[in-house]
């Protein structure tokens, strides 16, 4: 259980160096990967996380400036949680209230101290005091202080009608345990340090909502390896579910499937990781880096694109 949990968590959004200069600038994230989304190469994927690129620590962003923004429904991620030290929150309403990032009041939840926010686009976010996260080191080239810095994820909620097999599905094969429930809500959690936990929201009925700006397009899971992916893979297609074939990202290997609750879900491989395709550490995510089958497209694909500069 020490190796599982989130991988990313990939989101649709509006402007792309908008939501660079947000989760670079303002949340003190690193770009890791600047790349295209290969099934629409004329539009960006960017992938934030910590200073090392761990697995739990990417949220990863598909840009269209020109969508409208989604409107929320059941049978969705709600909620993306980043882990910070504790004693953090009162730095993040000062650095919020001075930066003009729309917040709530801190609540508690399950023990720990929640800040909820939001991104330029709505999607909702929030801060989590977590001692776990100070086993994470900090990028020393964040704009965040490095104590009080985003160590990764923390976790995701998920707004759920039907519940139980997803429950399952966390629990069979993503390795999570369910720890604690109330009348709303279902913990699950792993012995990571990152991602390591997901909550269900418990919807009495179901809303139909939209996709857009601040949508949360899919979730992925940990695998160790290709071995461990295809048992995996496995274990999803042995619960009557239809998961793709592997697939090559070429900084991880990945299969998608659907939830009977409505969410996507994906598993991606710990490695070969982000550095894989960068010149450099000190290079990592700032050349656009393109798949092999679209680098003879380099020069067309780069005048598409609107520059992105952090």
């Amino acid at each position: 259980m020490k190796d599982k949990g989130i991988h990313h968590i990939s989101i649709i959004s509006g402007d792309p160096q908008v939501n660079a200069d947000f989760y670079v600038k303002t949340l003190g994230l690193r770009m890791v990967l600047k790349t295209v989304n290969q099934d629409d190469p004329g539009t960006y994927h960017l992938f934030y996380a910590n200073g090392e690129g761990q697995p739990g620590s990417s949220i990863t962003f598909f840009p269209w400036s020109m969508a409208m923004p989604a409107k929320p429904g059941t049978g969705r991620v709600s909620t993306v949680s980043f882990t910070v030290p504790e004693g953090s929150c009162d730095f993040w309403i000062d650095r919020f209230a001075g930066k003009d990032v729309r917040f709530d009041s801190p609540i508690n939840r399950f023990g720990k101290k929640v800040l909820p926010f939001y991104d330029p686009d709505g999607l909702k976010l929030e801060l989590i005091e977590d001692k776990k996260s100070e086993a994470i080191p900090a990028w020393d080239g964040s704009t965040v202080p490095a104590e009080f810095s985003i160590r990764g994820f923390w976790g995701s909620n998920l707004q759920l009608t039907r519940f139980s097999e997803t429950v399952d599905i966390l629990r069979e094969v993503m390795g999570f345990q369910q720890t604690e429930e109330n009348d709303h809500e279902i913990l699950l959690t792993t012995e990571s340090n990152l991602g390591h936990s997901i909550i269900i929201e418990k919807a009495e009925e179901p809303k139909t909502g939209t996709s857009g700006t601040g949508y949360v397009h899919h979730i992925a899971f940990r695998a160790k390896d290709e071995d461990d992916l295809k048992e995996m893979r496995q274990k999803v297609i042995d619960m009557g579910l239809s998961p793709t074939q592997l697939i090559d990202r070429h900084v991880f290997m990945s299969v998608y499937f659907q939830t009977p609750g409505g969410v996507l879900f994906e598993i991606a491989t710990d490695g070969p990781g982000y550095k894989s395709v960068a010149e450099s550490e000190e290079e990592m995510g700032k050349k656009l880096f393109l798949p092999p089958w679209l680098e003879p497209r380099r020069d067309l694909i780069e005048k598409r694109l609107q520059p992105v500069n952090v």
